[in-house]
């Protein structure tokens, strides 16, 4: 690669970051139509480098270089995205999602199956509501909780499955105590799957503190092997008995 070629993948990388793969094929598409450096800079702020480094590079490969890069962003940005999602205060100068409104988001969409893990769980209405209405719809919804035997003195109260009894249909699992060769070996795991296609992984517990209150975090992940590869080995660990249905 020469050097005006490694400039140019740096230049069009940054400008991808910046702005992502629209702002890149317009740069592309106005360069190859003869568009003054001054009128293209006006439609694509920020696109200085790329102009400069195609100053000095065989045009007609160079734009069809960053035409390649910008339909190879285009298709990954499409196939997977991943979001941060917090619990607690917002901040107004860095926007994110809140979890509680990120999770019912994923079961409403949900259409064919979903899975929920949490060590702890409180009946929480808005979860409530949205788990019934997606049992309602068809959706095959299991939900895997810790128990207090499990949890040792680190839980008291209900058992955290009781958080789930109101939803009719709803399947709940557990990790035996017998099934744990490790003494004091907790199901910490809290996550969402969505149709095996959206995962959310947070620290919040099915809690109304957890998804709401508490300053928690986590990430959501559309696409890509993520979901499929987390919901396979919850069917693994149901496979082999790790996991058992609760009564």
């Amino acid at each position: 690669m020469t050097l005006a070629e490694d400039g140019l993948e740096e230049a069009g990388a940054e400008l991808l970051r910046r702005s992502g793969p629209h702002a890149l094929r317009c740069v592309v598409d106005q360069v190859a139509g003869g568009w003054p450096r001054e009128a293209v800079l006006r439609s694509t702020p920020g696109a200085d480098a790329v102009l400069d480094v195609l100053d000095g590079a065989d045009q007609s490969a160079a734009l069809a270089f960053l035409r390649g890069l910008a339909s190879g962003y285009a298709q990954r940005v499409s196939e997977v995205s991943v979001e941060s999602v917090w619990s607690g205060p917002a901040s107004h100068r860095v926007p994110v999602r809140a979890t509680a409104a990120v999770l019912t988001d994923l079961i409403n969409k949900a259409r064919h199956e979903l899975l929920l893990m949490t060590y702890s769980a409180k009946p929480h209405q808005p979860l409530t509501d949205a788990l019934t209405a997606a049992v309602d719809r068809g959706v095959a919804v299991s939900v895997v909780v810790e128990t207090l035997q499990g949890a040792g003195s680190a839980l008291s109260g209900e058992e955290p499955y009781v958080a789930f009894t109101a939803v009719a249909g709803l399947e709940l699992w557990h990790w035996p105590t017998a099934r744990r060769t490790d003494p004091g070996a907790k199901m910490h795991a809290k996550l969402a799957v969505a149709d095996r296609h959206t995962l959310l992984v947070t620290s919040a517990n099915l809690t109304q503190s957890g998804v709401g209150k508490n300053i928690e975090a986590g990430l959501l992940v559309r696409g890509g092997a993520a979901a499929q590869r987390g919901a396979e080995h919850v069917d693994a660990l149901r496979a082999s008995g790790e996991l058992v249905r609760l009564n």
